[in-house]
């Protein structure tokens, strides 16, 4: 597969689009260039905690025209998912416990879930900067009594000014020690959430290229999801690190400025 044949696009946020709330070089033009061009694309991310809504005006004060329909976040992704869990002949309606914050607890809510503290069907665990002893030795507590264990992301460290926060993935690790059971994780890497997203869009995946940062997310679920994969050079990754895994993207490039088909539309779009 090459890259002449893209006619939809998906593409990681932090390290790709914007690096500390600031626009990276290119970005708003490569929105300018897919939206001029009617190419449908998603800017997907493993944060849970906003909404589609919320991160769309986030992305407008870094200078980013996203509107919230072109974001899919692994809060969309897991409730998805757990729609599709639904026996659509029996009638029933889901129920699950959250621990999460608005970007969770209203796509759970959109795709008709109950949300209780009494005998759910699910516990879900996201992303939130509130996590209580009481509220995971409720998810612990359930999930013996058997709730089936849902992890939007794995992601085990998020960043904050004063240095790392402990994340989704370092709280489920916790959970998973207490009750012996190992959540299903709908985020990236799962190339679940790139299907979603794909399936969200109506668009196939060998016509579909994602651009992300990071090989052992972004690179890796796209290229078991069949996608065209670029790496870039603006986050995590470095051409040195490739090495380090057995697989490699279809292209590398040092920005996303680089798939701008002419370099006067950066100028023209910045007037």
């Amino acid at each position: 597969m090459n890259g002449e044949n893209i006619e939809c696009w998906l593409t990681d946020m932090d390290g790709v689009l914007v690096r500390e709330q600031e626009a990276l070089p290119g970005a708003a033009e490569l929105l300018e260039q897919w939206r001029r061009k009617d190419l449908p694309y998603l800017v997907l991310t493993n944060n849970s905690i906003f909404t589609a809504r919320d991160l769309s005006a986030r992305l407008r004060h870094s200078g980013l025209v996203v509107p919230e329909e072109r974001i899919w976040t692994s809060a969309l992704a897991s409730a998805t998912f757990l729609a599709n869990q639904i026996d659509p002949e029996s009638n029933a309606q889901g129920s699950c416990y959250v621990i999460g914050e608005a970007g969770l607890t209203t796509a759970v809510h959109a795709a008709g879930f109950i949300m209780t503290e009494t005998n759910p069907d699910y516990v879900v665990v996201g992303e939130t900067r509130n996590y209580s002893f009481e509220a995971i030795t409720k998810a612990v507590r359930l999930i013996n009594d058997g709730a089936r264990f849902i992890l939007t992301n794995p992601d085990a460290t998020g960043p904050s000014p004063e240095g790392v926060l402990p994340a989704t993935g370092a709280i489920a690790s916790l959970i998973t020690k207490a009750t012996g059971r190992v959540p299903y994780v709908v985020g990236k890497p799962n190339p679940m959430m790139f299907r979603s997203a794909l399936n969200h869009l109506g668009a196939h995946s060998m016509e579909t290229a994602m651009i992300g940062d990071r090989m052992d997310t972004d690179i890796v679920a796209g290229m078991e999801a069949g996608m065209h994969t670029i790496l870039v050079m603006t986050g995590l990754s470095s051409r040195a690190s490739i090495a380090d895994f057995p697989f490699r993207p279809n292209q590398i490039i040092d920005g996303v400025y680089e798939l701008l088909e002419d370099p006067v539309d950066q100028d023209d779009d910045a007037q």
